[in-house]
């Protein structure tokens, strides 16, 4: 249930950002110092957005990792190596 739950809220998502995208067709043009980009403005905001969310998702789980490693750590014996 949990799954299909996530699945339909993801999908959501999905539609809301090709919704977005279509109502912001406007060109944006980025100079990355080595090359210049022009994209639809919505399509630089969506990026962006999946950027975040990528980028916070991996410090979250290399943050829960660490905790957890720490954790075991803590229980193991002292006897062991």
């Amino acid at each position: 249930m949990r799954l299909f739950l996530v699945v339909l809220i993801i999908i959501a998502f999905i539609l809301a950002g090709i919704v977005f995208g279509a109502l912001n067709p406007a060109m944006v043009a980025y100079d990355l110092g080595f090359a210049q980009v022009e994209v639809p403005k919505g399509a630089a905001v969506l990026a962006a957005l999946v950027a975040g969310w990528l980028l916070g998702g991996i410090v979250a789980w290399l943050g829960t990792g660490v905790k957890r490693r720490r954790g075991a750590r803590e229980t193991r014996p002292t006897g062991s190596p």
